[in-house]
Parts: C-alpha cells; structure tokens; sequence
C-alpha cells in the first residue's frame, strides 16, 4: 500500500494567482509558510521557516483566487507532486516539488470552519463566509447555519 498525503497548516506567503489554461480549467498557484519553533541545547529559541507551494484546480481554485489573500491562514490538505523541465538558458534540469491541494479550511476569516473539497462541484456560497448575524435581544439564538460542522 502507499499513501502520498500532506497536511500543513501556515500563512499565505503571497496573493494566489488564478488562471485557465487552454484546455478551459481553472488553476491557482500560491505558497504557503510554516514555521518550526525549538529551543536549542544552550537554551536559545531557535525558528525555522519552510516555504511550500501549493497548486489548486477547478472550483476549488476559483474558491482560493475569491476568497484567499497574502497573510491568511490555512489548512491545506492533498498530495505531493514534483514537475521537472529543461531550463531554456542553461539546459539544465530544473525540478519543483508542490502540494496539490484536494482540501482547504481557512482558518483566520468569518466562516473560518467551512471547507472547501475540490472533488465536490457545488459551489461554495458567498453566505458561509459572511459574519453571522449578532442576536437582537438577551436570548443567546443558535441557528443552523453557524455550527461548524
């Protein structure tokens, strides 16, 4: 059995870039930062920071090129993929390693605790990620709509 599965949980490092290719579907690239935090043998706080680019298709990537910007956090969840190409300049092999993302929860925003599947083709209403509204006496009033699961 193998299992290619990545999980990460980090800031957006810049505003995704969203596009269609020729074939008519849509793509979004963006990467995302995560940070290690240690405290080395002498006692010194030590912090590491890992950059990881993240790439998106169909609807869930027109869900990050709406709803995603630089500084955001997330929860990115799908497969690693390496591409590699020829460089033109220098002929030699070039290789990038991205996360292929089949799952997105965004984490700092309204409607934070609602998740965005790429199989799933039903669009993601603008609703879920509006604040919910506050209750208009002293009775503390759940609806529906604003449990997180």
């Amino acid at each position: 059995m193998d299992l290619n599965k990545a999980m990460i949980i980090g800031n957006i490092t810049r505003d995704p870039e969203v596009r269609t290719t020729p074939a008519g579907q849509t793509v979004a690239n963006f990467s995302v930062a995560t940070n290690l935090v240690w405290t080395d043998q002498s006692g010194q706080k030590q912090e590491k920071v890992e950059f990881h680019n993240v790439v998106a298709w169909r609807k869930l990537a027109e869900i990050i090129g709406q709803y995603l910007k630089k500084g955001g956090k997330v929860y990115i969840e799908g497969r690693l993929q390496t591409r590699n190409w020829d460089d033109k300049e220098t002929g030699k092999k070039m290789y990038r390693t991205e996360i292929v993302a089949d799952n997105l929860i965004m984490l700092d925003r309204a409607g934070s605790r609602t998740a965005a599947n790429a199989p799933s083709e039903q669009p993601t209403p603008k609703d879920d990620f509006a604040q919910p509204s506050s209750p208009t006496n002293n009775e503390s009033e759940i609806n529906v709509e604003d449990i997180p699961f």
